[in-house]
C-alpha cells in the first residue's frame, strides 16, 4: 500500500537557519552532514500512496461500515485500505461531502449531507438492501469541541460538555440503537479523558453496555503506529462479541525500542513530506508570516517559541516561556515525526515548515497519511480544517482491522 521510492537528496540552505542562535544550531546540526558551503546534507525515501485508480475489488465481502460525521474521510479511507466497504458517509459541512464526492475511491458510496440529528434507520433501508452486508460497522468521530484544551480556558460550569450542543454522542448512540451493528468505533480527542469530562466518559461507556456491546477504550498516539505525527487521540472500540486483546504499537522511540526490539522507530516527517519542498508545490501565503516573521526564522527546528526565551539561555529574550500556547512558533525537525496538525491554527500557531514557511496542503495531508491523490474541495481555510479535524487514514486502517478481528 505504502510506495517507497529510492533515496533522495535533500538540502536545507544555511540561509534558512541563519537567524538560529549558535549554541541553539549546535544542538539542531549535531550529527547530520554538511557540504562544502555550510547547507545542511539529508537524505529521505519518499513515502506516499494512491487511491483513486484503485478498481477497489479486495473488500472483506462480509464486513460492511456506514460512516458518520466523515468530515474529509480519514476514518472511510482507513476503513476501505482495511478491506471495508463503506457504503454510506454523512456529514453537515458541504465542502467535506463535496471533498468525498470528488474521490473515485468512494465512487460507491451513498453520500447524505445533512446533520445526524435529521437521520433515521429509514434513511439507510435502500444502500443496506442494495449491498446486503453480513456483518455492519458503524464509523464515527461525533465533534469534539466540548472535550477540546481549548475548553479548559473557561470553567466546569460554563463547559457543561454533556450539555453542549455541539456534543453529538448522543445522536450517535441513538443511530448506534436504531441500526444494530456488529460493532463500532467512537473516536474523539485524548482530552475527552481529562477529569472535568468524567461524566462523558461515564455515559459513552454507559452507552455501550445498555446496548450490549463488549468494548476498549484505546489511548493512542499515532506515532506508535506508524504515522508521523505525534497525535494523540481516544477510539472506543465496541463489538458484540468479547475483545480479548489490546492494540499494540508497533513504533517507538528508542527507549522503547530498547525493551521491545520488535518496535520500528518513529517515521521521520521528512520522508513523508521532502517530495513537496519544491516550487512545483509553493502555495501563495506560505511565506507570509508577518510581525513575527524574524521570531520564526530564530526558533531551530524541533523547537517552539521558548527557545527564544529567558529559560533556553537565550541573550535578550523575545518571549517568556509559559506564557504562550505550546503551537506558538512550533517547528518541524525534519528526523522525528510532525507535532500535531491543527484544523484551525492562529496566524502564528504551527507546526511551520523547517526552512521558515508555513506548511502546504499537500504536507499537511501528507503528515495525516491521506493519499497522495486524494482531492480536497473547498476554500484553502476548509480544506485544512478538513485535513487537521481527520483520523490518519492508516491510524484508522489499523483500527478498523483490530475491531473486525473482535466481530
Amino acid at each position: 500500500m505504502i510506495e517507497v521510492s529510492n533515496k533522495k537528496s535533500y538540502k536545507i540552505k544555511k540561509e534558512a537557519l541563519n537567524l538560529i542562535q549558535e549554541e541553539q544550531l549546535k544542538g539542531f546540526s549535531e550529527g547530520l552532514q554538511k557540504d562544502k558551503d555550510g547547507n545542511i546534507k539529508l537524505s529521505f525515501s519518499h513515502k506516499g500512496y494512491l487511491c483513486n485508480d484503485d478498481l477497489i475489488n479486495n473488500f472483506n465481502q462480509d464486513v460492511q461500515a456506514i460512516s458518520f460525521f466523515s468530515g474529509g474521510g480519514g476514518l472511510d479511507i482507513g476503513a476501505q485500505l482495511a478491506g471495508v466497504k463503506v457504503i454510506s458517509s454523512m456529514d453537515f459541512d458541504k465542502d467535506s461531502v463535496e471533498t468525498l464526492k470528488a474521490n473515485n475511491y468512494f465512487a460507491h458510496t451513498k453520500h447524505f449531507y445533512k446533520d445526524i440529528s435529521d437521520m433515521s434507520a429509514n434513511d439507510y433501508k435502500a444502500v443496506l438492501h442494495e449491498n446486503n452486508p453480513k456483518k455492519l460497522i458503524l464509523l464515527g468521530g461525533p465533534p469534539c469541541q466540548p472535550f477540546s484544551k481549548a475548553g479548559y480556558w473557561v470553567t466546569n460550569k460554563m463547559r457543561k460538555a454533556n450539555s453542549d450542543p455541539r456534543n453529538m454522542i448522543g445522536q450517535y448512540f441513538r443511530m448506534i440503537a436504531e441500526l444494530n451493528p456488529d460493532g463500532f468505533i467512537l473516536e474523539n480527542v485524548e482530552s475527552i479523558l481529562h477529569p472535568s469530562n468524567k461524566e462523558a466518559v461515564e455515559a459513552i461507556e454507559k452507552g455501550m453496555d445498555d446496548l450490549g456491546y463488549h468494548f476498549v477504550l484505546l489511548r493512542l498516539n499515532a506515532a506508535d503506529y506508524g504515522i508521523p505525527q505525534k497525535r494523540k487521540r481516544v477510539f472506543f472500540v465496541a463489538s458484540r462479541k468479547p475483545i480479548y486483546d489490546y492494540l499494540d504499537p508497533t513504533h517507538g522511540i528508542d527507549k522503547d525500542r530498547e525493551s521491545n526490539p520488535d518496535l520500528l522507530p518513529h517515521e521521520r516527517v521528512i520522508d513523508w513530506i521532502g517530495k513537496f519542498d519544491s516550487p512545483a508545490y509553493a502555495e501563495p501565503t506560505e511565506l507570509n508570516l508577518g510581525k513575527y516573521e524574524k521570531e520564526v526564522c530564530s526558533v531551530p527546528p524541533g523547537k517552539n517559541y521558548i527557545a527564544l526565551t529567558e529559560r533556553a539561555g537565550y541573550p535578550n529574550p523575545k518571549f517568556v516561556a509559559g506564557k504562550r500556547y505550546w503551537t506558538f512558533l512550533l517547528k518541524l525537525h525534519p528526523n522525528l515525526p510532525s507535532w500535531t496538525i491543527i484544523a484551525s491554527p492562529g496566524s502564528y500557531e504551527g507546526p511551520f515548515h523547517w526552512t521558515n514557511r508555513r506548511l502546504r496542503i499537500k504536507e499537511l495531508a501528507a503528515i495525516q497519511t491521506f493519499p497522495e491523490d486524494y482531492v480536497f474541495m473547498g476554500s484553502p481555510r476548509s480544506q485544512r480544517k478538513q485535513i487537521g479535524n481527520a483520523v490518519p487514514p492508516l491510524l484508522g486502517a489499523k483500527i478498523v482491522e483490530y475491531l473486525c478481528r473482535w466481530i
